[in-house]
């Protein structure tokens, strides 16, 4: 979760100057590398390790929970920036628990219930807040909306994965995950117009000195804490533990994005974190 949230802080900043899609196709890319030279480096072999049945559900999670999530999270804290972004990621825990109970069948509690209720009621409420001046409530709407769509495919996509997950190794499968997303991102990227625009984000650019580090803690060292934290413990569990970012992305976001920290962000946090421990 700290990891994370020094990523987004970064990923911010990036965003400034890099459109949504480029910037994931950027991470993802790089961040793909990284793996395949940890997984060189340790002498383990990407293919032959597992059923190809295995190899395609991490390889769909992959396509599901990075490819489209994450394009999806650039689009939205584009929007909404760091703070409001955060608090809509609490979403994060309801999805997977729903998504466990639905497909992996874990207990769902009443004390569950109630607190996803109130991490929605935050979110309402923080959809409430007043637009930067550079932003419409339209806009902030729509920003929050794609948020929504982020959480909701990033939960799906780490809940199909689970099972593979459970008695794989932890930096292969997160490996080929990497791959999956890498394929989908670099076949969109090929098809549709505007190309030269999408590909001109690995020309050395001053984008690199927050785009570089973001994508070393956001798409590998974070990625990998991520996976392992959904391997060694319940879905639901891990994803409570993650979604303490919430915190340091809005401590963050007001120390070095200087976005005010409102008495609305601080009630939305609030009911928010609230729900996320009755969830606990």
């Amino acid at each position: 979760a700290v990891v994370w949230a020094f990523a987004v802080i970064f990923f911010k900043k990036s965003g400034e100057t890099v459109a949504p899609f480029a910037l994931n196709l950027f991470r993802v890319s790089v961040s793909s590398v990284l793996f395949t030279l940890t997984m060189t480096i340790l002498g383990r072999p990407v293919f032959g390790q597992a059923p190809l049945a295995d190899y395609l559900i991490l390889m769909t999670s992959g396509v599901i929970a990075i490819a489209i999530s994450d394009t999806l999270f650039h689009m939205c804290l584009n929007r909404v920036g760091a703070g409001l972004n955060a608090i809509v990621d609490t979403l994060y825990s309801p999805f997977i628990i729903l998504f466990a109970f639905f497909m992996l069948d874990e207990r769902l509690r009443m004390d569950q219930v109630l607190g996803m209720i109130l991490i929605i009621g935050g979110i309402l409420v923080a959809s409430l807040a007043r637009p930067p001046e550079d932003l419409t409530r339209r806009d902030l709407v729509v920003g929050m909306l794609l948020g929504v769509g982020s959480m909701a495919t990033l939960g799906f996509g780490i809940v199909l994965a689970k099972p593979v997950l459970e008695r794989s190794d932890v930096l292969w499968a997160t490996t080929v995950r990497q791959y999956g997303s890498l394929a989908a991102l670099v076949l969109v990227a090929m098809v549709l117009p505007g190309r030269r625009s999408r590909w001109a984000v690995f020309r050395p650019h001053r984008s690199w000195k927050f785009t570089l580090p973001g994508t070393f803690l956001g798409s590998f060292l974070a990625l990998i804490l991520w996976i392992a934290g959904m391997k060694f413990t319940s879905a639901g569990t891990a994803g409570i533990l993650n979604q303490t970012s919430t915190i340091y992305i809005l401590i963050l976001a007001s120390i070095f994005l200087k976005e005010p920290f409102t008495r609305r962000k601080l009630m939305a946090t609030a009911m928010a974190l609230g729900g996320i421990l009755l969830v606990m």
